[in-house]
């Protein structure tokens, strides 16, 4: 009888030792699958200025495609399995040429070799004149290049590997025009879902805004 006491303890024990390392090991599986989605797949962000309005609105929270330009492996600048190349009208995430922690969101406006400029906020490429349906802007006032950059700038050529880059807001957006170009290296992903919008001035849920492709 004590044997068999023994010998059903010893199960307990096992059978305890067997679930805890089976709740472990889902765990780890958890946190490893998570990375590989945030890291390969896609990630979550979300909107806090409005110089993407009204395309995206501060409280926007979106879903970024990070394998469609090609997968970067971690620690380096290489790419893989590329799709294509980020196009004229993509809405791309990237680090901040300024602040390298600092994630940014705008359109593509010019791709490598293209020739911007910009003459009373309208924008010109390769010497026809370029217009989004998706920009607006709030101010019409007209402010001379040598006052900044904002309505008129020097015609520019693209880099290669490079992006020139604005956002929807035109007249309220810091951007390619005031800080330069983007280096393919630092591009995150394609902007392509709003899966949650929270309109913080009014405490209400933008309910139209979910599920919503960007455009």
């Amino acid at each position: 009888m004590k044997n068999r006491t023994h010998e059903s303890t010893s199960d307990k024990t096992l059978r305890k030792k067997s679930v805890f390392r089976e709740y472990a090991e889902s765990i780890v599986f958890a946190l490893v699958l998570a990375f590989f989605i945030r890291t390969f797949i896609v990630q979550s962000f979300n909107i806090p200025s409005g110089s993407m309005e009204n395309t995206l609105q501060v409280g926007d929270y979106i879903m970024v495609n990070k394998f469609i330009y090609g997968t970067k492996l971690p620690f380096t600048n290489r790419r893989v399995l590329k799709i294509r190349n980020p196009q004229r009208g993509d809405i791309i995430v990237f680090r901040c040429p300024e602040v390298q922690d600092k994630d940014l969101i705008k359109r593509v406006i010019g791709t490598p070799g293209d020739r911007i400029q910009i003459v009373n906020k309208q924008v010109f490429i390769n010497g026809s004149p370029y217009l989004n349906p998706a920009e607006i802007h709030k101010d019409n006032h007209i402010i001379p290049g040598k006052r900044g950059p904002r309505d008129n700038t020097a015609a520019i050529t693209v880099p290669k590997d490079s992006y020139f880059v604005m956002g929807d807001n035109r007249d309220n957006s810091y951007d390619s025009r005031f800080w330069g170009f983007v280096s393919k290296r630092n591009i995150k992903g394609l902007a392509f879902i709003k899966y949650w919008s929270w309109d913080k001035e009014l405490s209400r849920v933008r309910w139209g805004n979910i599920f919503t492709l960007v455009r």
